[in-house]
């Protein structure tokens, strides 16, 4: 009896040890590493440089005022279409009444007095034209006689040099009558002013002849400066005009780093802007000078403008306007048809990159070689196939003959 009690007692307890050792040795036995999978592809790679920018028409013509006067109350609003030439505010001049009555009687009488002195300079020329003919026939009578030996040749030098003083009396006398007649010009220029019948009438207050402030081109109203009626000084900006729909770009605000990568004519892809599809555009100017600036952050950055021209059909942007936000990716590399690798499977290893590639449920760790890259995959040079896999965001403790399966997707 004490036997078999003891038999029964030794099969338990070898049953439980058996069953302890299966829990231990399951609970220790390795187990694969759950992973991503991704694989090598051939297909187009582009790398861009992302960054936001702002729309802004190309020339701005600023409408400002011709004169110091008052200017009426401006009825274009922002987005009005005008056409070249069209009349978008007016003024009026201020009104110096007692500044122009002194300032017209001082002209009128420089007038009066101009000419008065051409008439004397007329005079002038008449008393010389008749001592130089009265020379030149004295001279001519003594040249005869001295032929004769009645006349001395001394007297007749004389004559001759009375003769062309006379001449040269003569034509300062007309040179005198030019610069009269100059000065009296340039005195009735004076008067130029106030003989306008349109300037007289809007000092008087005539509407009609309010001094019009025209569009120099056709366009949109980008701006109203000055809205409501006020003096304002001769030079002041009242509208800002451009042509949005031929005449629009970007700029973007490129870090300096970013800015050396980036060449003429590089193709560029304008999203974010609200369509439905990107815009295409092109870098057509590149800042030489780079300006300081802060970011968000606090932190000083050199920063570079880049100014990108849309090449597509303007139908395609209709929508867009002066100062809008959108998102440039200048295109500085790309490739139709090359490997790609995922930029998620790729780390370091020594100087250079290495992934682990899925073999045979094992994860092999292999050097690749590569070139440039966008963020989401890298042209792969070296060291893969195309379809092989390769473990996606590898974790740290993953190492090379590890084995691993690809965690389940829901």
């Amino acid at each position: 009896m004490a036997d078999t009690r003891n038999r029964t007692r030794l099969i338990l307890w070898t049953l439980l040890a058996l069953l302890l050792g299966g829990a231990l040795v399951a609970a220790f036995w390795p187990r694969a590493t759950l992973v991503d999978l991704g694989a090598v592809t051939r297909g187009p790679l582009t790398v861009t440089i992302d960054e936001e920018g702002r729309t802004q028409v190309h020339d701005v013509y600023v409408v400002s005022t011709p004169v110091a006067g008052r200017l009426l109350r401006v009825r274009a609003v922002a987005g009005d279409a005008v056409t070249q030439g069209q009349a978008v505010a007016h003024m009026r001049p201020t009104n110096p009444d007692a500044l122009d009555i002194r300032t017209r009687e001082q002209a009128s009488a420089a007038v009066d007095a101009a000419r008065a002195a051409l008439k004397v300079a007329e005079a002038e020329v008449n008393v010389a034209a008749a001592d130089a003919e009265l020379s030149q026939s004295q001279y001519e009578r003594d040249e005869t006689l001295a032929r004769s030996g009645t006349v001395s040749t001394a007297a007749l030098d004389r004559s001759r040099s009375e003769a062309r003083a006379a001449t040269a009396r003569l034509e300062t006398a007309r040179a005198a009558v030019s610069m009269r007649e100059a000065e009296l010009a340039n005195a009735r220029a004076q008067l130029i002013s106030f003989d306008d019948i349109g300037l007289a009438a809007a000092v008087a207050g005539d509407h009609a002849s309010d001094i019009p402030l025209v569009s120099p081109v056709s366009g949109r109203i980008l701006q109203v400066l000055q809205q409501s009626e006020t003096i304002l000084p001769a030079g002041t900006a009242v509208l800002e005009v451009g042509d949005v729909t031929g005449d629009l770009e970007v700029i973007v605000d490129l870090i300096s780093s970013d800015a050396v990568q980036v060449s003429l004519g590089d193709r560029v892809m304008i999203d974010d802007w609200g369509g439905e599809t990107a815009l295409a555009g092109e870098v057509t100017r590149i800042a030489p000078l780079g300006e300081t600036k802060v970011s968000a952050l606090g932190v000083e950055e050199q920063r570079v403008d880049v100014t990108v021209r849309f090449s597509g059909p303007e139908e395609a942007r209709a929508t867009l306007g002066h100062g809008y936000r959108v998102v440039t990716r200048i295109v500085v590399w790309e490739e139709a048809d090359t490997l790609r690798v995922p930029q998620s499977a790729l780390f370091r290893d020594g100087a250079g990159w290495a992934v682990f590639r899925a073999e045979n449920g094992r994860a092999v760790q292999t050097p690749v070689t590569l070139g440039p890259g966008n963020g989401s995959a890298a042209q792969l040079l070296s060291g893969l196939s195309e379809n092989d896999s390769v473990v996606l965001y590898p974790a740290a403790g993953l190492t090379d003959g590890a084995r691993i399966a690809a965690r389940e997707v829901d």
